[in-house]
């Protein structure tokens, strides 16, 4: 189950995969993140297309102990990279926090990824050696109030990750960006409108 945003206009449009909060945790495509994420990029022409992971909503399958979802978010960069109105050759995937750590292995591998937005990655989950090595256009979000992940933890993830690399701290924002959507949505859309339209 998806839905894909599409710029007015036309010809081709950048294009990015959005992926959702922990699906046992109630994570959806639904979620405040993902949909101000959504329509940000949507302000700035850029396609996005927000899916929910297998179990959840009308997805099918279950719970894939985040290896299945990768399949999904694989998936998701088939589906957008064969989408008339995308170029395949500007297409980014966003992660939320189970979200960004299932999105982050597959962008680093997947040539049809150009960049990466990790939202309140899991420190517990974060791929170390896969941020060290992957060589394309990263931003690391982080909320200063976040009780799940430590701001030190956050600033090493991004100190061990290859350049080119950015950081962007909300200093107010907690785990769950309640408030703060606006001003996530807009430093990520920035970033993909820089990296993707190169």
């Amino acid at each position: 189950e998806g839905l894909c945003y599409l710029p007015d206009g036309s010809g081709t449009f950048p294009g990015v995969v959005l992926c959702h909060p922990h699906p046992l945790y109630g994570g959806s495509m639904d979620n405040n993140v993902t949909m101000a994420i959504a329509s940000a990029l949507l302000g700035r022409g850029i396609i996005a297309f927000m899916f929910n992971f297998r179990g959840v909503g009308r997805s099918q399958g279950s719970f894939g102990n985040g290896i299945g979802e990768q399949q999904d978010v694989e998936a998701a960069l088939g589906w957008l990279s064969a989408h008339l109105q995308a170029d395949p050759n500007k297409l980014g995937v966003m992660g939320y926090s189970f979200g960004a750590a299932v999105a982050l292995p597959v962008a680093c591998a997947d040539e049809r990824a150009k960049a990466m937005a990790l939202v309140s990655l899991p420190a517990e989950m974060a791929q170390i050696d896969e941020i060290r090595q992957c060589r394309k256009p990263k931003l690391f979000v982080f909320g200063g109030r976040d009780s799940f992940i430590p701001q030190g933890r956050a600033e090493e993830m991004y100190e061990a990750a290859a350049e080119p690399k950015q950081f962007h701290l909300v200093p107010s924002a907690d785990h769950f960006w309640w408030g703060f959507e606006e001003e996530l949505a807009g430093k990520v859309a920035e970033f993909f409108s820089q990296t993707l339209n190169d």
